[in-house]
This record gives C-alpha cells, structure tokens and sequence, in this order.
C-alpha cells in the first residue's frame, strides 16, 4: 500500500507512473476527492484555500524530505494538467503535480522544462516512484510545517488537517 497524506479534500500521493524518475527529484500529485471538479475554477472559496495552503506547505516539505533521503532537490515545479484523460474519452479531475528537480537530473535534465511525451513513447519506462519511506519523510515534514504559525488552522481559515 503507498502510503498518502490526506485533508478534508484532498489527496498527497506519489505519481505510480512518475514523469521523472525518484532519483531526479520525484513527482507527487496532489489529487481533489470530489472527481467531479475538473480545475480550480470551480472550486469553492474554502476549498480554493485549502487548495493553495496544501500546495505551499507540499511544496516546503517535499525537498526538505527529500534532501535527508539522499536526494538533493533544487527547485520544484507545478503544473495542472488533464490532457491525457481526454485520450481515454474521460473528464479530467483536478489535480496538480509537483515535480522535483535535481541539478544532476539525466531524464529530465535541469533547467529544461519538463518534457511529457506520450506513454506509448516508452520515455517512462524504468522511471521508479517516490517510496513508501519517502513518502513518511514527506508526511513527517507535512505534518511539522503546518504547525508553523504561517500555516496554522486559524490563520487559513481552515478546518484542522
């Protein structure tokens, strides 16, 4: 089972079939639970909120785990997308990924944009996703960033997580 981080609306999992391989810096995926929502402009006010906090406090935590697993992450990137769900003939859900990017990156190289063929190019094959004890490193550091008093309940207008 891989381990998740979850809030009220929202799913932190790692990408199963990653875009960049673990060892270039991962790839998570921020997931809404309500599948019918297609992109962050239908989202309620407090869920928008709840949206962007988990964001920044992701993206905060996610080098800051990586880096004591070994992987020494230099800048993240974040992108909405949901093309692909057209090819199979279904409605995107709205979700975002979170790529890390290393300086030593080989599939992915640094400072190149992020380049996302189609699967059946065979581009992803041997590309391995974050691990289970990466993902409790990421969920540990998750976990103490929103107790910072920048990202505390109060100061979002947010229910506990």
């Amino acid at each position: 089972m891989t381990l998740t981080f979850e809030t009220e609306h929202f799913i932190v999992k790692p990408h199963p079939k990653p875009f960049l391989p673990r060892l270039e810096g991962g790839h998570l995926r921020i997931e809404i639970k309500d599948t019918s929502i297609e992109d962050r402009t239908e989202l309620v006010p407090e869920v928008a909120i709840e949206f962007m906090r988990l964001t920044m406090v992701v993206g905060k935590a996610f080098p800051i785990a990586m880096k004591r697993r070994g992987i020494d992450i230099i800048k993240l990137n974040y992108q909405d997308m949901g093309n692909w769900a057209f090819k199979e003939g279904k409605r995107p859900c709205l979700h975002l990924h979170i790529f890390g990017r290393t300086a030593n990156a080989v599939k992915q190289p640094w400072p190149e944009s992020m380049y996302l063929p189609d699967r059946g190019t065979g581009f992803y094959e041997g590309f391995d996703p974050l691990t289970d004890e990466d993902m409790s490193e990421i969920i540990k550091e998750i976990e103490r960033i929103f107790k910072e008093e920048k990202y505390k309940d109060e100061r979002w207008f947010c229910k506990s997580v």
